[in-house]
């Protein structure tokens, strides 16, 4: 599967920045040939996705930033959310536990119901957060 990266974007892990996230997610999309439906649901996902790793930045007390990759396969957009602590202040373990594992995964059931494929990956000593998810061209 050969990918191609299509833009990388850094924005403050903060719920005013994410319609720039969804922008960029839409226009890439719209390029690919993707339905209006399919852009909409990636949209969904990318919000749900977007909010929470922002709930991980403020669990772990630590301003931060999104830092959003978006590439392309020859069937497929992808893009990978990753959560990048800025402050100086190290994470503990006691910020990392305060996450409800009930919303975290009624949130994750969400994204999957809007794309084909997503990956979350949280460590669990840091609160490290990534996701990666996939939505594939129809036909």
């Amino acid at each position: 599967m050969a990918k191609r990266n299509l833009a990388e974007l850094k924005i403050p892990a903060l719920p005013a920045f994410i319609p720039v996230a969804k922008r960029v997610a839409t226009t890439l999309g719209g390029q690919l040939g993707f339905s209006l439906v399919d852009l909409d649901e990636l949209t969904i996902a990318l919000t749900q996705a977007c909010d929470s790793a922002i709930a991980a930045a403020n669990d772990l007390g630590s301003p931060a930033d999104l830092k959003l990759t978006y590439f392309a396969t020859n069937r497929a957009l992808v893009v990978d959310v990753d959560l990048m602590p800025t402050g100086n202040a190290l994470p503990t373990p006691k910020h990392v536990a305060e996450v409800d594992p009930e919303l975290q995964r009624l949130a994750y059931e969400m994204i999957r119901c809007f794309v084909d494929d997503f990956r979350p990956q949280v460590e669990p000593t840091t609160g490290h957060v990534s996701f990666r998810m996939v939505k594939y061209l129809a036909g």
